[in-house]
């Protein structure tokens, strides 16, 4: 057996409605749930417009020039039958003076059964030396393949929120997009487990922010990618962050020179986004017993032995 992969997209707008197949933690399917759905997601697109054009004022006197647009990049690994192993996120950036489209970074959000079987399967019973090296293997064979290659020119990059496990201290490192670099030499679970994937971490506090953010790399962050193309990425993902992770990301205080984030911060405020953190905590210990049932089980032998030849 030869497993392949094969991509989907969905447009994530206000008429965004999660497909069957949509790991039901996703960030984004959270938001689209409930009465205030629509009203959710056009608030989280307008923020992430606003983020955008706020970090992009080259060119852009009045603050509107730009629209981001994002697709749902959702992939299914094909055995005897398709399994959703991982989802992400595409950005593309709008020029609305000149209707040109110019692509962005895919990556940034990151949602994996795999993952939550790690997490919530694995690692309650300890530790095993092997933890996350399945997972990271498949996500190697995923960037490799035909179906991502033919679809995108450039490697992911993952941003998601720094760990509260963690302290961080600022350096002075500065980038224009990105803003000031913090650096920690102990590295968190997160950041182990995403360097089985091949990645690894770089952490920044863009203009304007109020606490650093977490960049999964695997080539050269600050070179690789144009400033628009950065933009894009800070403005999509603060943007969720400051939504699934107010006391951090939209305190109304800045992160200081040594910073310990933490979620027990008072001192923040709500955006007018409605989100279930509790549900997502309780549907990843659902969705890792079902990637436990559906594919592990049957399958990770033929995986292990697939990711190793």
């Amino acid at each position: 057996m030869h497993p392949t992969f094969r991509l989907t997209t969905t447009r994530f707008d206000e008429d965004y409605t999660p497909s069957a197949d949509t790991r039901t933690t996703t960030n984004f399917a959270n938001l689209a749930r409930g009465e205030s759905r629509q009203q959710n997601l056009r608030n989280a697109i307008a923020m992430i417009n606003n983020r955008f054009n706020d970090l992009v004022r080259w060119d852009n006197p009045t603050g509107d020039r730009y629209a981001i647009d994002l697709d749902i990049v959702s992939v299914d690994l094909h055995l005897r039958e398709a399994f959703p192993v991982i989802e992400v996120l595409n950005v593309s950036i709008r020029d609305l003076s000149t209707g040109s489209v110019t692509p962005g970074i895919v990556g940034n959000n990151f949602s994996s059964y795999i993952r939550d079987y790690d997490f919530s399967v694995t690692l309650p019973n300890g530790m095993p030396d092997d933890f996350g090296v399945l997972h990271g293997r498949i996500f190697q064979r995923f960037l490799e393949s035909d179906a991502y290659r033919s679809r995108f020119a450039q490697d992911p990059v993952i941003c998601i929120s720094v760990s509260t496990s963690r302290t961080y201290e600022r350096t002075q490192n500065e980038h224009p997009v990105l803003g000031v670099e913090y650096v920690q030499p102990e590295g968190s679970l997160t950041d182990l487990y995403f360097g089985k994937m091949g990645l690894s971490v770089r952490y920044f506090m863009p203009p304007g922010s109020v606490a650093p953010l977490a960049f999964y790399h695997r080539g050269d962050l600050l070179n690789d990618y144009t400033p628009l193309q950065l933009a894009g990425t800070v403005a999509t993902m603060e943007t969720f962050q400051k939504i699934y992770r107010p006391e951090i990301y939209n305190a109304n205080s800045v992160a200081p020179a040594i910073y310990r984030p933490s979620l027990e911060h008072s001192d923040f405020s709500v955006p007018k986004v409605d989100y279930d953190r509790d549900e997502r905590a309780r549907l990843g210990k659902e969705q890792g017993a079902y990637a436990d049932e559906y594919l592990m089980r049957p399958y990770g032998t033929i995986l292990e032995e697939w990711t190793t030849r």
